[in-house]
This record gives structure tokens, C-alpha cells and sequence, in this order.
């Protein structure tokens, strides 16, 4: 055969290859509202950028009808392009081959791909697309699946890891997605499970269909699995590359810097009129958020779920930072069970990927109740807690309102290794709120007074004015300043710079044992 003939040969294979699992099956697929795996590739990736590996593999397994159809690539491309110029690993399931399910040759092929990403120090993401373990090949796709989940594992904290739900995702194979740092969804076309509708009617007699049972929005804003819920396949893959923006390749790097075209030495004015006089009032701490970033943009995380805490990313300065602020405008910025996790996991993103963390606290306490105690807010309130007290990264707070109780403590205060913390002249730093506070310590007194509601009052000014402000913790160093609201940004900027090259180190261990 010359060498012309040959060339035909592998340009013949090479579009078999790109075909998946045929005409009709893409077509199905595009009915469905989704894409291919590799028009996901083209949206996700610069422009050209994809280079495939392992295009000729097929699977091995015999039986079942199998020996007759085989397809190149085997359910699953896999390669590496770029993001924003910077190289990134990806792998897209082809729900058009056997339904993207996993064979022992596919999950060779992932599991190339995450080893070469973690030698080469560079981020995974995965377009999951799959009917879950290929049945015919039995225990050896299961065994594919935990070679899988052990490199997730190892890679944990090395490199970024980003899975992306863009059709079923059930049982087993779910496990994956749930190791990584991001995971996206959409609406009405993408599914996680660990047991399907039809089990789940078999054994509780409970009758749920697809999307109540694991879709976008019941994981974006119940379980909290998924991160972020979109519209459209195109505005999730774009969101993203938008996450790249802010992350670095791996645990040895910084993240990406920002344009930083706003002036660092900007002040905003609103600033002045966002918290309210009356303590009691709720205020939206996005408006905050929003006045001090660079250029008003914050990219948040899990927006749907946990809303009385923020969490997200930004660049102040150029300096790309992860947010954590409690929201005013939710629960009163309480923490309960599902903030607490939230940013746990959030701040310990932050800290294995050198992102420095910014926080702003507006804290009454934790939420009380039976239900908050029975289901662990102890446990998981020392999520964040254990958290911000590992973190090692620069870690500067702002104070605008309300640091109550062990609240006070959690948010990156001074006492659990905050290195800037800040404060407007509207903090309110004490054990507890004035009215709770003088309902105890006065309650004798007032239980006798003439006129109880005056004899409170009364009680709670005085409070306040001996305790609910910034300037005993200033007066004692647990804040390092008490700053007009204007000046935030360009504080927070110089606290940056001035702590960009900050060293810090935890005792010698295997690892902790955060309360899980």
C-alpha cells in the first residue's frame, strides 16, 4: 500500500471517528435538546485548540451482540485544547455510542487522560453524558468506574477538577462528579441519581419523575450537589471557561491575575447609605460585593443554595480573590447547616489552589431551632470553621454590621488567623445582641420595673453604646482598623499586595481530620 493509499485510510478512519454513533443517533441527540460531544468540545475550548488522544480505541468485550459493533473511540473523546490560552484536560462522553456508557476501554482512556493531567499539572473537566456501567462487560466496568474515582481522589487539591452534567449521570457513575471541585448542570436535559425514578417507586412507593428526583434545580438549590444550574448547554460550557478566569492550573501556581484597568484607589459612595440605621433591617450584601470588585463583577457559587451566605469569585486589584459574605437579606445572614458547608468547602477551594480569601461579615449567630440541631449545625458549623482556621492563604475580613457570638469567630477573625481584619464604623462585635443580652443580664430588673418595655430600651442603648461597636476589639487589636465605608476597596487592595507574599505552614501531618 503506498504511502498515499495509507494516508486515505487514516483520513477515512478519522471521519469515522468523528461520526459517533451515526446520522440517526445525532439526530436523536439534537431532538433531545442536546449536542455532540464533540460540538460540546468546540463551545468549551479555544478555537482550534482540541488535539484528540485515543480516537482508534473500541472495546474488547465479547457477547451480547457486542463483536459486531464497534465504534472508534469507543463513547467517549478525549484529548486536551485550551481555555483562555491555558491547557486544559477534557473528556466528553458520546451519549450516540451504546449511550455513552462506560466500558473497560473507556474508562482506560479517562483515566489516561486524568493521570496526564495531574503529571502535567493542569485542570480536568468532564462532559458527562452516559447511561452509566456498560452491562455487558459486567464487574470490569465497575472496576473502570474506581480506577476513575481514585485519580479524582489523588488529584483532589493538585489540580482543578470541573464536571459538567449534560444528560443522565446515575448510580455509580455519580460519584465522580461528586469528588470534583465544580459541577454544572442544566435544566431539563441533565440528571443525577443514585437510583432511578422506577427503583425508588419499587422500594418507598414514593412516584418522582427525572427532574424532581435529581435535576438542575432540585441539586443547585436542595442537595447542594451541583454548583450551578443554566438554561442551555451553551451558557453552562461558558460559564465554564468564566471559571478560568479566576482559578490557577494547579497547587503550585497563582491564579490568573485581572485586567485591573479599575482604579485601585477608587471609592464608592453608595457604600455610605447600603446599611441600614436600624440594625434590624435587612440589606442586600451583593451591593456591596458589587461597589468594591474590580469593574462591579462577581462570578458566584451556588447562588441557589445556602443563600444566606455568599460565595464566589472576584478580582480586586487584579488579584484574583474568593468572596465569602453573609447575606443580610436571607435568614439575616444567620449561619446554619447548609451555609456552613457551603463555604467550608468553598474556603477550602480557595486555600488548595493559593486563591486568597476575602470575607465579609454581617453575622447574628447560628440559627437555633430543633431541626438545626438534630440535623448537626455543631458538626457542620466547624466545617467552616475548620476551614478558615486551616487556610493558610492571605485572609482579610470586613466587618459592616453585625459579629455576634461564635459567629464572630468563625469568619476569619483575628483569633483564628485572619491577617487583615477591618471594620465600619457601623459593627456591632459582641457575645450576643443587645436585646438578647439585656434580657438576661437585666431580667430581674426589669421584670420589676413600672414600665418594662422602657426599662428595656433602656437597658439595650446603654448595650450598645458600651458594646455594640467596633472599637472595643479595636481597642484590644482583634481589628486592625475601623475604616470609612468608602475607603473598602482600596484597603482591601493594599492588604492584598501587602500579603501577596505571606508564609504560612500547618503542624507536619498526614491530614486533618475535619469533622465530616
Amino acid at each position: 500500500m503506498s504511502m498515499e493509499e495509507k494516508l486515505q485510510r487514516l483520513n477515512e478512519l478519522r471521519a469515522a471517528s468523528e461520526t459517533g454513533g451515526g446520522k440517526k443517533r445525532v439526530d436523536a441527540q439534537h431532538a433531545r435538546g442536546k449536542l455532540t460531544a464533540r460540538e460540546r468540545l468546540s463551545l468549551l475550548l479555544d478555537e482550534g485548540s482540541f488535539v484528540e488522544l485515543d480516537r482508534f480505541v473500541t472495546h474488547r468485550a465479547t457477547g451480547f451482540g457486542l463483536e459486531d459493533k464497534k465504534f472508534l473511540g469507543d463513547g467517549v473523546v478525549t484529548g486536551y485544547g485550551a481555555i483562555h490560552g491555558r491547557l486544559a484536560y477534557v473528556f466528553s462522553q458520546d451519549f450516540t455510542v451504546f449511550g455513552g456508557s462506560l466500558s473497560e476501554a473507556h474508562a482506560e482512556k479517562i483515566v489516561k487522560l486524568q493521570e496526564l493531567a495531574l503529571k502535567n499539572g493542569a485542570p480536568l473537566v468532564g462532559l458527562n453524558d452516559s447511561g452509566g456501567a456498560r452491562i455487558q462487560e459486567g464487574v470490569v466496568s465497575l472496576g473502570g468506574y474506581a480506577d476513575i474515582f481514585l485519580r479524582n481522589t489523588l488529584a483532589s487539591g493538585v489540580i482543578p477538577q470541573v464536571s459538567v452534567i449534560l444528560g443522565p449521570c446515575a448510580g455509580g457513575a455519580v460519584y465522580s462528579p461528586a469528588i470534583t471541585d465544580f459541577v454544572y448542570m442544566v435544566r431539563g436535559t441533565s440528571y443525577m441519581f443514585v437510583t432511578g425514578p422506577n427503583v425508588v417507586k419499587t422500594v418507598t412507593h414514593e412516584d418522582i419523575d427525572m427532574e424532581g428526583l435529581g435535576g438542575a434545580d432540585v441539586h443547585a438549590g436542595t442537595s447542594g450537589v451541583a454548583h450551578f444550574a443554566h438554561d442551555s448547554e451553551a451558557e453552562s460550557l461558558e460559564a465554564v471557561r468564566e471559571l478560568f478566569r479566576f482559578i490557577p492550573q494547579n497547587n503550585a501556581e497563582l491564579p490568573p491575575r485581572g485586567a485591573g484597568t479599575d482604579p485601585a484607589a477608587r471609592q464608592e459612595e453608595s457604600l455610605l447609605g447600603i446599611v441600614p440605621d436600624n440594625p434590624n433591617k435587612p440589606y442586600d450584601m451583593h451591593h456591596v460585593l458589587r461597589a468594591v470588585v474590580d469593574d462591579g463583577y462577581f462570578y458566584e457559587v451556588q447562588p441557589d443554595y445556602g443563600g444566606n451566605i455568599l460565595t464566589g469569585f472576584a478580582h480586586l486589584g487584579g488579584h484574583s480573590v474568593g468572596i465569602v459574605a453573609n447575606q443580610p437579606a436571607v435568614l439575616a445572614g444567620v449561619l446554619d447547616i447548609d451555609s456552613s458547608v457551603k463555604a467550608a468547602r468553598f474556603v477550602r477551594f480557595c486555600d488548595a489552589f493559593n486563591v486568597p480569601l476575602v470575607v465579609f461579615e454581617d453575622v447574628p449567630g447560628f440559627l437555633p431551632g430543633v431541626t438545626q440541631e438534630h440535623g448537626g449545625i455543631i458538626r457542620h458549623g466547624a466545617k467552616l470553621l475548620y476551614a478558615f482556621c486551616e487556610a493558610t492563604v492571605p485572609k482579610v475580613t470586613v466587618i459592616t454590621r453585625k459579629a455576634y457570638g461564635g459567629a464572630y469567630d468563625v469568619m476569619n477573625s483575628k483569633h483564628i488567623r485572619g491577617d487583615l481584619n477591618l471594620a465600619w464604623p457601623t459593627a456591632e462585635i459582641a457575645v450576643m445582641g443587645p436585646k438578647g443580652a439585656v434580657e438576661i443580664l437585666f431580667r430581674k430588673e426589669i421584670a420589676e420595673a413600672d414600665d418594662p418595655e422602657a426599662a428595656t430600651e433602656a437597658r439595650i442603648e446603654e448595650y450598645r453604646e458600651t458594646f455594640a461597636h467596633p472599637y472595643v476589639a479595636a481597642g484590644r487589636g482583634y481589628v486592625d482598623d475601623v475604616i470609612d465605608p468608602r475607603e473598602t476597596r482600596p484597603r482591601l487592595i493594599s492588604a492584598l499586595d501587602m500579603l501577596q507574599n505571606k508564609r504560612d505552614a500547618n503542624p507536619k501531618r498526614k491530614h486533618g481530620n475535619i469533622p465530616l
